[in-house]
């Protein structure tokens, strides 16, 4: 990892988002072929930032590219530290903010996760996290920002819950000391509850219409959480230069139920 922030020399911070935009910054978002990353792009992008996309799947990451006006594509698995290794290296410029919202909650009995698949489902979160984190101190410029995707629901204690709850507990806590570690770069996490996405449709099938009804019937705000809100917390979190090393949830008030 590199230096301490008290190791390095002062730097004067660049103001993001002068006059409330992020007008001529750069945005990489890992993992913005779909769902939150490509809303957060998207967001980004009608703000007046350039963007950088990358995802595993090269033809829906083509499709996304195309459609925002995107600077540049690369498509890679980022859990491969060779592949992100070379994608950093790749880039002709610093940028001013890096989204990482790349991996999926993994769920599943102590039975029906066996140790490897234990160990990829902490290394797609955790590591890839501080890799990325690694990346963006010599990547970003002073005063950007690292935003890392967590979660709200490994933190209620269930049964089948193990690996996300450790995940869960672990972002934020990393983000706080890679906040101090990386600074001026600024790392904080966002934490959604249910998210309306692609994602969401593969993993509960048959479901996604009940809990889709469900929510609407039972979340303080009438309606479920939306890519586009998360986005525009993104963005938010991009622009204002005085957030480092916190956690937002964004849940619809799915907390407050018991």
């Amino acid at each position: 990892m590199n230096a301490n922030a008290a190791d390095r020399p002062v730097v004067e911070p660049a103001v993001a988002g002068a006059g409330g935009s992020l007008d001529g910054q750069s945005v990489v978002v890992i993992g913005a072929s779909a769902g939150i990353g490509f809303e957060t792009a998207r967001l980004a992008r009608a703000e007046g930032a350039e963007v950088i996309l990358t995802a595993r799947n090269p033809d829906p990451l083509e499709r996304a590219g195309r459609a925002l006006g995107a600077r540049r594509t690369a498509a890679f698995d980022a859990g491969e530290e060779s592949a992100l290794e070379e994608f950093f290296t790749s880039l002709d410029a610093p940028v001013d903010h890096i989204m990482l919202t790349a991996g999926r909650p993994q769920y599943g009995s102590l039975a029906a996760i066996g140790s490897e698949q234990a160990r990829d489902a902490l290394a797609e979160h955790a590591l890839l996290a501080l890799e990325v984190a690694r990346h963006a101190a010599s990547t970003v410029r002073p005063g950007g920002a690292l935003v890392l995707m967590s979660g709200t629901g490994g933190r209620r204690a269930a049964a089948g819950y193990a690996i996300a709850a450790a995940v869960t507990a672990a972002t934020p806590a990393l983000a706080r000391s890679l906040a101090l570690e990386i600074a001026p770069v600024r790392v904080n996490v966002i934490a959604p509850g249910f998210v309306d996405t692609p994602l969401s449709a593969a993993l509960l099938g048959d479901e996604l219409e009940r809990r889709r009804e469900e929510l609407r019937a039972t979340l303080p705000i009438r309606r479920v959480v939306t890519p586009e809100d998360v986005a525009a917390l993104a963005v938010h979190i991009m622009l204002n230069g005085a957030l480092t090393g916190a956690t937002f949830d964004i849940d619809g008030g799915q907390q407050l139920l018991s």
